[in-house]
């Protein structure tokens, strides 16, 4: 019986032993894995400098190109003495544009470019022709804008002239705004007078128009960086490889970005992309594209 009795002592001796010593490496295992997978590498963000912006309100219509100047000479084209040349052609003011058989000389009214205008069969006779002159170094543009914008349609104003034919935004301004509003649309007309003086505008094309005021220098941040969350909005600041949010009130929207009204200063280091990854007070990399 004591031999038995030492045999179960020694068995129940082992196993504890053994049960022990699992749970331990089990727990020391888990601390390592815990440790190892808990601290997790700094997101990489890219950052951007809060710097001031120009910020505005715009209206956006369409109007039609017309040139500034236009004249039409009516002529018989078996009246012409020689060779008419007129289409893309330009002139001076006085210059000759053709002769007629009997002597006459047609001459420029003013400095402007030269084309023919199609007639319709039989309105004025099959040998009729029609001669344009449009002086093209400004163009003229009349939009109708909604009678809400009167307070702040006036003459002088900024605009931005584009069309899907150019690349190119033109720089004009409202020369005149109307005296009445039109009863049936409810709207103002204005008068764009647009810098052409490269001759790309031609008259008939539809232009979009942006009339531009209540302009100011505010400091800016891509839209990318602001989070919104209810009425709260906020940026994350770098604060040696730190984040730091920071709540912001946000005033106009331009370009991508937006105006920041309090909470930033002028210099500080936003968060621009990668605002997802990050965490207040947490570490972080910040990765700019050179």
């Amino acid at each position: 019986m004591k031999i038995t009795s030492t045999k179960l002592k020694v068995f129940l001796i082992i196993f504890f032993i053994i049960v022990f010593a699992v749970i331990a490496a089990r727990y020391f295992i888990g601390l390592h894995f815990k440790k190892k997978f808990s601290v997790r590498p700094a997101p990489g963000v890219i950052t951007t400098v809060v710097e001031k912006s120009l910020f505005y309100n715009s209206i956006e219509t369409f109007g039609t190109a017309i040139a500034q100047n236009s004249k039409t000479y009516r002529i018989t084209r078996t009246n012409i003495d020689g060779e008419l040349n007129v289409d893309n052609r330009f002139v001076k003011k006085d210059e000759v544009i053709t002769k007629l058989l009997d002597g006459t000389e047609i001459k420029a009214d003013f400095e402007g470019k030269l084309g023919t205008r199609e007639i319709a069969q039989g309105v004025l006779g099959s040998n009729s022709l029609i001669i344009t002159l449009d002086d093209l170094k400004k163009i003229v543009i009349d939009i109708k804008v909604p009678e809400n914008y009167v307070s702040v349609l006036k003459p002088g104003l900024k605009t931005e002239i584009t069309n899907s034919a150019f690349e190119k935004v033109f720089e004009g301004k409202v020369e005149s705004v109307s005296s009445r509003i039109d009863p049936s649309t409810r709207s103002i007309l204005a008068r764009i007078l647009v810098d052409n003086s490269e001759f790309k505008i031609i008259p008939g094309q539809l232009m979009t128009v942006k009339v531009i005021y209540n302009e100011t220098d505010q400091i800016g941040i891509p839209e990318s960086a602001v989070t919104i969350q209810g009425d709260t909005a906020f940026v994350f600041i770098v604060n040696n490889d730190t984040a730091e949010q920071k709540n912001i009130k946000i005033g106009k929207r331009n370009f991508g970005k937006v105006s920041v009204l309090s909470g930033l200063s002028e210099g500080d280091v936003v968060i621009s992309e990668g605002v997802s990854k990050v965490r207040n007070k947490a570490k972080i990399k910040v990765i700019n594209p050179k």
